[in-house]
């Protein structure tokens, strides 16, 4: 009865603002489906009909008019039908209520393989049985991401075991990076990320260092880190050891200091400009014009305490190498 009232066409406006107005909550939603597919359909087919020259134009419009009138003014049309039932604690076809919709987690486009992830915290602890005087501390990053905090002394045994041990072969060299957090006592921190075609999975071997202790270069591992890490020495100025070539790679001959640095002012030291006279490039004192002189450009580190002084912590999940478990406390990670 209900379902044919809705979807007659004939329906007065009177017949509308009844269902509308229905005590029962359930039929007021089938009741605002069936009038949304109604509108969908067979107002589509009506406007057709306009086009078409019938002579029956004139009512159609006027009925179109009339069903678009109402549905503005409803209160059930303006929302999804699934949200609707939900916000009233009324169970959809799936069970799920509205409070359980309101706990259910947000969609993860990622989703962890938990067999993976035991493999690589049992790899994790291997790793650190066999090595135990480089690393420090195995832990996982964003959920399945292995990582290894190495000493400084033990960069190029642990690259040579990831590589060559028969249990890792991660053979690829994907990238590595610098990370400037002037707080720690030890402020550069530099991360490598590997590959391992033969078993599908990465892993980040990060360690630390100060602005005057070096590193030693992994480019008798792995060839392919020679500009990642004179990129490094240019971003931060953290110095490698038996680097083939370290200089420069991205700033200008002759530029001071290291732009990634926290305290690294954002104007810079010195302006590199054409000079139509000298027909040359010359370097000068940076001058900033009048109406930039108002704000403060040393460095934002500098400038917001609050953000300088903020305790750098993350949802680390710490391996347990001893007890072959995980931690779930949140982790400084500050060497």
């Amino acid at each position: 009865m209900l379902k044919q009232t809705v979807t007659n066409g004939n329906s007065s406006t009177s017949s509308f603002e009844d269902l509308l107005n229905s005590k029962d909550v359930l039929e007021m939603e089938l009741a605002s489906l069936e009038l949304l597919k109604f509108t969908l359909t067979d107002a589509r087919r009506k406007v057709d009909d306009v086009l078409k020259g019938h002579k029956s134009a004139n009512k159609t419009v006027a009925e179109c008019i009339m069903l678009q009138r109402i549905l503005k003014s409803s209160d059930l049309a303006a929302r999804p039908f699934r949200s609707f039932l939900c916000s009233r604690g009324f169970a959809t076809e799936g069970g799920t209520t509205g409070a359980a919709e309101q706990e259910r987690k947000k969609a993860n486009f990622y989703k962890i393989n938990e067999a993976k992830r035991d493999k690589l915290a049992e790899f994790g602890r291997y790793t650190a049985a066999c090595l135990p005087k480089f690393i420090q501390q195995v832990q996982f990053a964003g959920g399945d991401e292995l990582e290894l905090l190495v000493h400084p002394d033990g960069v190029l045994p642990v690259m040579a075991f990831l590589k060559g041990h028969h249990a890792a072969q991660f053979t690829n060299f994907i990238f590595a990076c610098g990370v400037d957090v002037p707080t720690r006592q030890n402020r550069f921190e530099v991360v490598y990320a590997l590959m391992s075609i033969r078993y599908n999975t990465r892993i980040r071997v990060r360690t630390y260092t100060d602005e005057i202790s070096p590193i030693e270069s992994i480019c008798s591992i792995f060839s392919g880190a020679e500009w990642y890490e004179r990129e490094i020495y240019d971003m931060y100025g953290v110095w490698f050891n038996n680097h083939p070539d370290l200089r420069r790679l991205l700033t200008d001959y002759g530029f001071e200091g290291h732009p990634q640095r926290k305290d690294f002012p954002l104007t810079g030291y010195v302006e590199v400009r054409w000079d139509p006279e000298l027909r040359r490039v010359v370097q000068e004192p940076t001058e900033l014009a009048q109406e930039f002189r108002k704000f403060d450009l040393d460095t934002p580190w500098e400038v917001f305490p609050a953000f300088r002084d903020a305790p750098i912590t993350s949802g680390y999940k710490v391996v347990n190498v001893k007890e072959g478990k995980e931690s779930e406390k949140e982790t400084s990670n500050a060497p």
